[in-house]
């Protein structure tokens, strides 16, 4: 019994003494490896195989502010840390995973810098005038150079994963300025130049309205955006895109021009639509009354519109029974009028019209006996004489002035 009990007390004096071998001596500014053991809101415990574990304040743990240690780091982990502080007699060892990190990280920041390296990184707050991501120090990402397009508000971007550059990196004021936004021009651009030498002029595609602007909108077909004038938005007449189309709806649109030096491409969505005359063939018939409205007055006549993007002309005789001088007599623009369909040309896309067909002609004045007219002169042959007056009682007065004195003597 004495025997074991010998053997025994030899092992634990063999386990202390390795035990005291193995603790390691420490002192402020050291590197030292450790595996976190507790983990509590805003400290972790540490052990380093010290004579007491060391704790991480939450501020030591993340470049960036963290609401939780767990945000850091996970119970079982190992990490690298630096000493903050020591102090044996109260067993205070404060320790920084923080200045660690930050060490290694400039290095890695520099070599991403020099190389346009493109890296993932996690949204850790959002501050005032942009987002702030733990690199191993502190980065932030300008609002602008967030996404290619405006954003008014980043609330919902904290825990985000974005894909992000280097853009600036100042190591003497601790300074990493990242951008997500050039990640995305970039491959906007690859995209585009890829999306653009696959299109042809005259094909078809569903795209998406992504932004309106007075001139027209901008329809997305394929990662890269094409502009549809408000001119081919509709057969119609449109004074504003918003009136008929609106951001997020699904389009058909037609390619009407790549200009792929000036990554401009033209499209329209009523050309991928059936067109007024299209349809219109099937509507109106000769001999038919139809409504329309004065859309145009010219010096000629008037342009009915009959149908959404179907005009026809209404000849200026063909306004009013009356003979009229301008059409501006009759009709005035916007005015709805009753008009027959004279002649209807779907492949010409041209319709004549009639509006006094429409009405009843005013009934003619009654017809009064003719006044007898006046017997006429006698018609007088023509003297080729500069001294024979063309008037008869003239021409006798000047014969007998003439001969009067000869005529006189033969009595």
């Amino acid at each position: 019994m004495s025997e074991e009990i010998n053997v025994q007390e030899s092992v634990t004096e063999e386990v202390s003494q390795d035990a005291l071998d193995n603790f390691v001596s420490l002192k402020k500014g050291d590197s030292v490896k450790g595996t976190i053991v507790k983990i509590e809101d805003n400290q972790a415990y540490v052990s380093l195989g010290y004579k007491y574990d060391g704790v991480i304040p939450i501020r030591e743990l993340s470049p960036v502010q963290l609401e939780n240690a767990t945000d850091a780091v996970q119970v079982g982990q190992e990490v690298e840390l630096k000493v903050v502080s020591i102090d044996d007699n109260k067993e205070s060892l404060v320790l920084s995973k923080r200045l660690v990190d930050g060490e290694k990280a400039w290095e890695e920041l520099q070599s991403r810098f020099e190389s346009g390296e493109v890296f993932e990184v996690v949204v850790a707050d959002v501050v005032k005038g942009g987002l702030v991501a733990d690199v191993g120090v502190r980065g932030f990402i300008p609002a602008s150079m967030v996404e290619r397009h405006f954003v008014e508000d980043f609330s919902d971007y904290k825990g985000r994963t974005l894909r992000v550059k280097v853009k600036e990196l100042d190591v003497e004021n601790k300074k990493v300025i990242l951008s997500a936004k050039e990640v995305l021009d970039a491959e906007f651009e690859q995209n585009k130049q890829q999306v653009m030498a696959s299109l042809e002029v005259g094909q078809e595609l569903e795209g998406t309205v992504q932004r309106l602007t007075p001139f027209g909108a901008f329809v997305d077909i394929g990662g890269i955006d094409g502009l549809v004038h408000v001119s081919e938005l509709s057969w119609q007449h449109v004074a504003h895109p918003k009136d008929v189309v609106a951001e997020g709806q699904s389009v058909r649109v037609k390619v009407l021009k790549v200009d792929p030096a000036a990554g401009k491409i033209s499209l329209s969505v009523k050309a991928a639509q059936p067109g007024p005359w299209d349809t219109a063939a099937s509507q109106f018939n000769v001999g038919d009354v139809v409504t329309g409205t004065v859309r145009r007055i010219v010096t000629f006549g008037a342009f009915i519109e009959i149908a959404p993007g179907v005009e026809g002309l209404v000849h200026i005789s063909q306004i009013a029974h009356r003979h009229i001088a301008t059409p501006h007599e009759v009709l005035n623009e916007g005015q709805e009028v009753q008009a027959k369909v004279l002649d209807f040309n779907s492949a010409e896309k041209r319709v004549s019209l009639s509006i006094k067909e429409t009405e009843e002609a005013p009934e003619q004045p009654a017809q009064t006996s003719r006044p007898e007219r006046a017997p006429r002169s006698p018609k007088i042959e023509e003297i080729n004489n500069p001294n024979v007056s063309l008037n008869s009682s003239s021409m006798s007065y000047s014969l007998g002035e003439r001969f009067g004195d000869k005529l006189s003597k033969l009595k």
